[in-house]
């Protein structure tokens, strides 16, 4: 059984890109050097409500790469695969290459 978890409100579902953990040619990288709080954006909710009712949109989309805060988020597992549920004034910005 499939299963797809699409969040409420103003919250984004993410998965942590794992950074690599050598190089091409092997040399194996130190745990520090490698660190970057980054992850892909899966599923986005539809945004918060103003009291007026009107929905606020969330700024980011499926595919983002994203930069995340060291700690907070609520981890998710769904089958073998780990997530973060994070709202999305917690996410610090957009990492563009």
């Amino acid at each position: 059984m499939a299963k797809r978890l699409i969040p409420t409100l103003n919250r984004v579902l993410v998965e942590k890109i794992l950074p690599p953990s050598k190089t091409n040619a092997g040399i194996l990288l130190p745990e520090k050097s490698t660190k970057l709080n980054s992850g892909r954006v899966v599923a986005v909710g539809p945004g918060a409500r103003e009291k007026e009712g009107k929905t606020i949109p969330v700024p980011f989309k499926e595919g983002d790469t994203v930069l995340l805060p060291e700690f907070g988020g609520t981890q998710v597992k769904l089958g073998e695969k780990e997530f973060h549920l994070y709202r999305d004034e917690d996410i610090l910005g957009t990492l563009h290459e």
